[in-house]
């Protein structure tokens, strides 16, 4: 809708502009919106085209993809902003865990814990609040 509403606008706007004829030394007829001496007002009006059957149908087709484009691409970014909101969550609960205190440790494919120092735990905490200020905020 918005569409044809620019174009109304952009075809009213040149329907109001005045144009001028006039014919030079060599005979040639030349029409402009700036007249020389002696240049005669042309009226103009726009000329109303109805479209085919075949030419609307084209169109509300036109219309209803680019409509089913915003559409997916809200979707889209609904579903993100949604997946970043569970990302934010999961990094916030990681970091109240290690700022609560007690000893953390990682497991090997033994099943062998390896704890962590702490300058690694602070580390830790480090990585997460960069990764959260970088995604979450």
């Amino acid at each position: 809708m918005r569409v044809w509403l620019g174009i109304a606008m952009l075809w009213s706007s040149c329907a109001m502009a005045e144009v001028y004829r006039w014919t030079d030394a060599q005979g040639q007829v030349h029409f402009g919106e700036r007249p020389p001496a002696g240049a005669q007002r042309v009226e103009v009006r726009p000329q109303v085209i109805e479209g085919d059957a075949d030419g609307r149908e084209r169109a509300a087709r036109w219309f209803d993809a680019r409509r089913e484009e915003r559409d997916a691409a809200r979707q889209q970014a609904s579903q993100r902003r949604g997946e970043r909101e569970r990302e934010c969550q999961g990094l916030e609960r990681r970091l109240a865990a290690l700022s609560q205190g007690g000893r953390y440790f990682s497991q090997d494919a033994t099943g062998e814990r390896h704890y962590y120092s702490d300058a690694q735990i602070e580390a830790a905490r480090k990585a997460l609040s960069d990764q959260m200020n970088g995604s979450c905020r």
